[in-house]
């Protein structure tokens, strides 16, 4: 490796390092509120019979994210990643300083939604930056990093707000975001590639985009019910839930028309893409069940503190990233689908468990006749190792459903399943599980001092206190039972993203480039006639649609873009798809005449990016 090479490889490991920085940052923030839940509900004074507003403090952060993402990683296709980077994290700036200062509830909300907004883009941007700055060859790791930092702050984000809520409190939680995300605002101004305009400008699908916020929006907004004494859903639930399912379907109709659209599902297997976006939707809203409603259990039964609730936590944090390596190895192992389904099946088992969960469950063990375990710790453990399991197997199985130019797309449509059945699972079973408290609650009466002995006042505030716990027990045990249901479903669900067999049966076998040809060189596309494509052919490995080549056609040595290249424009042929983007073929090009085989024999020279 020459020295320019050498200094050419670090910059674009700290560029990609900067990106990571900015998904932990958004990914951290995700779940380091459930930490500080309980200091943020005395500071606002919400009394513990109107925990519903607390839902949106979550519920905020979720809906930005989610519905902010798709239409940002676009953007950073036409106005480059660095420019998309940067302003993110000056908006999570603007929202962390938001929420650091808030006095009222609904102003933290708002600096919730901001934050979640700027995290929206930080992912697919950095790993659409990942397919411009590597070949495809190495690309996979890299994505594979970027991943990573995302599935890290769901294990460390509870820590790490204790860690800093014990130290700052929960506002020092969020101003420590401020120099971290300007450090990582340095580090991506000076490492990232400046753009560079080059060619025709590429097109945001901006109807899409808003469709889906809408639905998002409406979904929330419908299950939210500020007052769930008197019903689950607010009385305008019904009628926004109603538009949301209108909006959705538009939704469908404009992406099966568009000419550009949010996901290119050209050479998708969509049944089994599908099948894996809709179980990871199941474990997010289980995830998110356990984090939150665990967190409140301590909290609210048990006596603890925003510290004890926590590192009640830890048991199921711990086993999450434990059965994580446990899903890759059996993946490999078994394919994709058994422990996709067996995992959601031990979550459901362990959601189960903790659904009978008695007020003194610390010290009420599982017997199992010649060993006794204690009942809280072995029931986190299960349900940890269950959620762990399904990140691999369902990550795979996505990814290898669509073509390799699109891994990027594929990848961050797992991440935004997981994300919005955290959203959409936390409203419902909010919704439901206050309405069943406030409706156990409806005939207690306070009890108040005046016009008694103090004894007496005490016995009644005694079993004033029993029936409210009795109520909350009720409340948490029909939530969890609830959420070991979608599990199941998850499960189902799950049995349908189909195994590697089925997989390569479906896809058929690939042929490689001329291994002595460099990109621009004369090499031959994949699916020109070679004599490995002779031998077998099929018009799956040849082509995976009509308007895009495979990623057999891009470079594959790292004789990447130079800095001083637009980001997406003049790099691997991949990245565009690596944000999602979906454009129609011009008149002329390779996808509006029909592809290379067809077309006659095609230099390496037009196979070159740029």
């Amino acid at each position: 490796m020459t020295v320019a090479e050498g200094v050419h490889e670090r910059r674009r490991a700290v560029a990609i390092g900067a990106g990571g920085l900015a998904v932990l940052l958004g990914a951290l923030d995700t779940y380091v509120v459930v930490s500080v839940l309980r200091q943020i509900i005395d500071d606002m004074q919400i009394p513990l019979n109107r925990l519903e507003r607390v839902t949106p403090i979550v519920t905020g952060y979720l809906l930005g994210y989610v519905a902010a993402m798709p239409v940002l990683a676009q953007a950073s296709d036409r106005f480059g990643r660095k420019t998309l980077l940067q302003v993110c994290l000056a908006g999570f700036v603007v929202g962390s300083v938001v929420t650091a200062v808030a006095g009222t509830p609904d102003v933290l909300v708002t600096g919730r939604v901001i934050q979640g907004v700027a995290s929206g883009a930080l992912l697919p941007v950095t790993m659409a930056l990942a397919a411009d700055l590597w070949a495809a060859r190495g690309r996979s790791a890299v994505l594979g990093a970027v991943g990573a930092a995302q599935e890290l702050g769901s294990v460390l984000g509870p820590v790490y707000g204790i860690v800093l809520a014990a130290l700052l409190g929960w506002r020092g939680v969020f101003w420590v975001n401020v120099p971290l995300a300007v450090a990582a605002m340095v580090a991506v101004q000076f490492t990232v590639p400046r753009s560079t305009r080059v060619g025709d400008r590429v097109r945001v699908d901006v109807v899409g985009a808003v469709l889906l916020a809408v639905v998002l929006g409406l979904l929330v907004v419908g299950l939210y019910n500020p007052d769930p004494r008197n019903q689950v859903l607010p009385s305008w639930g019904p009628l926004l839930l109603g538009i949301a399912g209108v909006a959705f379907l538009a939704f469908l109709a404009w992406e099966w028309r568009a000419r550009t659209r949010l996901i290119d599902t050209r050479g998708v297997r969509l049944g089994p893409f599908l099948a894996a976006l809709g179980a990871s939707l199941a474990a997010g809203a289980a995830l998110m069940v356990t984090l939150v409603n665990v967190d409140l259990f301590g909290q609210t039964l048990l006596g603890r503190d925003d510290n004890g609730s926590v590192l009640l936590l830890v048991r199921f944090l711990v086993a999450l990233p434990v059965g994580a390596l446990l899903g890759g190895w059996l993946a490999g192992r078994f394919g994709d689908r058994l422990p996709a389904c067996a995992g959601l099946v031990v979550a459901a088992f362990g959601f189960y468990l903790v659904s009978g969960w008695p007020l003194d469950v610390l010290s009420a063990p599982h017997s199992l006749g010649f060993v006794s375990l204690p009942r809280l710790d072995t029931d986190l453990v299960i349900t940890g190792l269950g959620l762990g399991v399904v990140i691999a197997p369902l990550s795979a199985a996505a990814l290898r459903v669509v073509p390799s130019v699109q891994h990027g797309v594929a990848a961050a449509g797992v991440v935004v399943a997981r994300m919005t059945g955290m959203l959409v699972g936390v409203a419902a079973l909010a919704a439901l599980g206050l309405h069943r408290f406030h409706s156990l609650t409806a005939t207690l009466d306070t009890p108040l001092p005046f016009g008694k002995s103090e004894a007496q006042f005490d016995r009644e505030m005694a079993t004033y206190r029993a029936a409210v716990n009795d109520a909350l027990l009720t409340q948490y045990s029909e939530t969890f039972l609830i959420t070991a249901v979608v599990c199941v479903v998850g499960a189902a669900l799950a049995l349908l993203i189909g195994g590697r067999r089925a997989a390569a049966a479906a896809s058929g076998p690939v042929s490689a480039p001329g291994m002595g040809s460099a990109p621009g060189s004369g090499s031959t596309p994949a699916s020109a006639p070679t004599p490995s494509s002779d031998a077998t052919p099929s018009s799956d490995a040849e082509r995976t649609s009509d308007s895009e080549p495979t990623s057999d056609s891009e470079p594959t040595s790292d004789s990447e873009p130079g800095w001083d290249s637009e980001p997406g424009l003049d790099s691997t042929s991949g990245s565009d798809s690596a944000s999602g983007l979906d454009t129609a073929p011009r008149p002329g090009s390779a996808s509006a005449s029909g592809s290379a085989s067809t077309a006659g024999p095609t230099r390496g020279s037009d196979l070159a990016p740029g």
